[in-house]
């Protein structure tokens, strides 16, 4: 009985050694990616603010959507 518990603990450590390793290895290499584009620097994205312009719609396509939404409402009160 000794001897299957040492090998269970053998069993045992060789496991948490292996997932502490791969753990150790994830976690610098996180790091060293990090580090390597914080060098690199990040590109410039111009934020350009949304315009009523650039949304926008005619009223037949308003007026079709509240169509679409209110009917699909009237749908689900009528199944509930």
């Amino acid at each position: 009985m000794s001897e299957l518990l040492s090998s269970g603990l053998d069993l045992m450590l060789l496991g948490m050694g292996t997932v502490f390793v791969f753990l150790a290895v994830l976690v610098f290499s996180t790091l060293l990616m990090s580090k390597i584009l914080m060098k690199i620097g990040q590109p410039v994205i111009e934020k350009k603010p949304i315009t009523f312009s650039a949304v926008a719609h005619n009223e037949q396509e308003i007026v079709a959507v509240a169509a679409a939404v209110s009917a699909l409402v009237q749908a689900r009160k009528a199944s509930h």
